[in-house]
């Protein structure tokens, strides 16, 4: 044995060839912590001092190769002082480059997943051999950062530059196809066949049939770039990733500029360079709110985990209800391979939930992400009927009628007669009280609410509602079944509007609230889209409907009548009563018209104005900065109540909620961290700017106490 460690063994094989093998112990994937890092330097000193040995295989034991840098170490390392950062990274570069500089031929075997620094690693070879299951890439703007370990440099000297920029920028993951014909592998075997490969191209380096001193020359010098088509390669790629990346999200443009200013030197000054843009990104509150989403949707994920011993298997699921919303939830579970049975009570019903589905596995097919024999087997896994004959073998039931008490009432007493005493019923509710649903169930214990997002198949969040007798194994069954559907589920308790409505219709009321003191429904759109919402209130009214979201409010109104009950005449009061539902029957706050695509696009209508006249009280002048008050105040507000309400359990569960759930700006990470990064001190105080405007910008007690402690959210 060369070298031994608790993350990496080092051992001579064959003929001199020794295996460096990345092993974490105590670990189900490989990572590069601390403690690997600092391995891999001692196994590199000691390849470097071992005796007899004329190549390096770079494998794994686990079934991925490195899936990256240790995330949860980021939020220490990204708090302290960029210059320690900028050193940090060139200790870790130090060691890639002197696996680099050994003085014989390296290859990585990459069996699986090797992405971000675990790919970087790769690129410190001079070759890599990749499985058939892998997959690789740098996908590290994803969190508001660029490659640090030596992948901007790399990368572009092996690839070409606008290559590496397209993989850098886009942050996705290549199968090994994508990899081998861009240039970043230089074979593609079967899994079985990976170290035999890897070995047999180091006998070609050896016996002088590949020259990998030339390969090595390659990647350690300059970019093969005159001026005239470095500023070419570099200028015209700025102006294409800025315009796609939007000015919320730096780090593609800061990693094609840190390329462009590294592209004239070697290996060692342009690693500096990297490490120095890195730091520089590090520290930004887009990577801190970005590396914070990514840690909370792994406590979600590691929540969920948790809950699988308590689930029951769901092998049949049944959706009762067959129309838009019925049609995805038969989509989704049959695309992901649970077999589905849609009810309706009238043909055509049946015919709309199908034709959703088909609409949705046609476009999968036009863009070539599914062929036409498996988008028959999903439709084939989805099981029309008008009758509850097959129901006795359903697992999970999704109640999708309309939104209306009588109704599901009747609906789900119904199906409890015609399921197993086992199978767990759910409803998709989005605002009638689960507790009030499970009063006249059999089985209360059997059922709660499993509230999707529309539209299904888009939008990632579900809300498992946990009803006062809900069982665990309901909640638990329900949660995993989400996730097997691809969907991020987050158990959240009983109340008007649960978490995501609950905490929008104050946003709402903000928006109310300005266009009643005279501000221009337009400009706040537009102030909140620079903000960085997907769209401006008026418009996401649209796309909710007006009779979705007059019927929401007034739930709103009820359960909680001292902030969100509305005096007098409001904006969605005027849109409902003109039948302007928004983008269901093409009017609203904007006229609706289809562009040549076929899809909506949203048109100023100056109709509107006069229109909204009696729902206007003043005739101010906002400034964008009181207008994001105005709206994200009570926002801000209603999740901290939703959070000491105990109606999601933490900080992570509620941020990721409104993220998944209607679009808050991800590079800002979700409204609790958003208050973490205004100070609780200080949002108290901006709160207090309005206070005149009701109980709705009235901070809880526990905000003014976690004001006066200097106490955050997060860490």
């Amino acid at each position: 044995m060369i070298y031994e460690g608790k993350a990496i063994t080092v051992k001579e094989i064959e003929g001199g060839i020794a295996q460096l093998n990345f092993d974490l112990e105590g670990e189900s994937v490989n990572k590069f912590n601390r403690l690997t890092i600092e391995e891999l330097g001692a196994a590199t000193d000691a390849l470097k001092a071992a005796k007899g040995i004329n190549g390096l295989v770079v494998t794994s034991t686990k079934d991925c190769f490195i899936v990256g840098a240790d995330i949860t170490e980021f939020t220490e390392l990204f708090a302290g002082p960029e210059e320690e950062l900028v050193a940090n990274n060139l200790a870790a570069n130090k060691i890639f480059s002197e696996i680099e500089d050994l003085p014989f031929p390296t290859v990585t075997a990459i069996n699986g997943i090797a992405l971000g620094g675990g790919f970087e690693m790769c690129l410190s070879t001079d070759y890599r051999v990749m499985s058939t299951e892998a997959k690789v890439g740098l996908p590290e703007v994803k969190l508001g950062i660029f490659p640090g370990f030596g992948g901007t440099v790399r990368l572009p000297r092996l690839i070409g530059a606008d290559n590496a920029i397209e993989w850098i920028c886009m942050g996705k993951e290549y199968k090994p196809a994508e990899a081998l014909k861009f240039g970043a592998v230089d074979a593609v075997v079967g899994a079985d066949q990976l170290v035999p490969a890897a070995l047999a191209l180091l006998a070609q380096c050896n016996e002088g049939k590949v020259d990998y001193k030339a390969r090595r020359e390659e990647k350690t010098s300059k970019l093969k770039l005159n001026a005239m088509e470095s500023m070419m390669t570099f200028e015209t790629a700025k102006g294409f990733v800025a315009g796609q990346a939007g000015k919320n999200y730096p780090s593609p443009v800061e990693s094609i500029k840190v390329m462009q200013k590294h592209a004239g030197m070697a290996r060692d000054k342009a690693l500096e360079v990297e490490a120095k843009g890195f730091a520089k990104m590090a520290k930004t509150s887009v990577s801190q709110s970005l590396v914070g989403l990514f840690l909370n949707d792994q406590e979600l994920k590691k929540k969920a985990k948790d809950m699988e011993s308590s689930a029951g298997e769901v092998k049949l699921a049944a959706v009762l209800g067959a129309g838009i919303m019925g049609g995805g939830v038969a989509y989704q579970s049959a695309l992901k391979g649970t077999p589905i049975l849609m009810k309706d009570i009238a043909p055509a019903g049946i015919e709309l939930g199908l034709s959703e589905a088909k609409k949705l596995l046609t476009k999968r097919v036009e863009r070539k992400k599914m062929t036409a024999a498996k988008m028959a087997d999903v439709l084939n896994s989805i099981t029309p009927t008008l009758n509850y004959g097959d129901f006795k073998g359903v697992d999970l039931v999704v109640e999708a009628v309309v939104e209306n008490p009588k109704v599901k009432d009747i609906v789900l007493r119904e199906v409890e007669d015609q399921v197993r005493e086992d199978t767990i019923v759910t409803t998709n509710t989005s605002t009638i009280s689960v507790n009030l649903l499970a009063k006249n169930l059999k089985r209360p214990e059997n059922f709660c609410g499993m509230h999707f997002f529309n539209p299904v198949h888009m939008m990632p969040l579900v809300e498992v509602i946990r009803g006062e007798k809900s069982s665990e194994k309901a909640i638990a069954t329900t949660v995993a079944y989400a996730k097997a559907m691809g969907k991020t589920p987050v158990v959240v308790n009983d109340c008007p509007g649960f978490l995501v409505n609950r905490i929008l219709f104050p946003y709402f009321g903000g928006f109310i609230g300005l266009v009643r003191d005279g501000a221009d429904f337009q400009k706040v759109d537009k102030v909140m889209e620079r903000f960085g919402w997907p769209m401006g209130p008026a418009y996401l009214l649209d796309v909710v409907g007006m009779d979705t979201a007059k019927h929401a409010g007034e739930v709103m109104a009820e359960g909680f009548p001292d902030r969100m009950k509305h005096e007098g005449t409001t904006a969605i009061d005027i849109m409902f009563d003109a039948e302007r539902y928004g983008q269901k029957n093409d009017k609203g706050f904007y006229i609706y018209e289809l562009d040549r695509k076929g899809k909506q696009k949203k048109v100023s209508d100056a109709s509107v104005y006069e229109m909204l006249k009696p729902a206007v009280e003043g005739s101010n002048e906002f400034t964008d900065e009181e207008i994001i008050e105005r709206m994200m105040v009570p926002l801000c507000i209603e999740t901290a109540r939703c959070l000491e309400d105990g109606i999601v359990e933490t900080p992570a569960e509620a941020d990721m909620g409104l993220v998944f759930g209607i679009g808050f700006p991800p590079f800002r990470g979700g409204a609790l961290r958003y208050i973490d990064s205004i100070g609780m001190e200080e949002f108290c105080k901006i709160a207090d700017k309005y206070a005149d405007l009701g109980p709705l910008y009235h901070p809880t007690e526990g905000m003014r106490e976690m004001a006066k402690a200097g106490k955050k959210y997060f860490g």
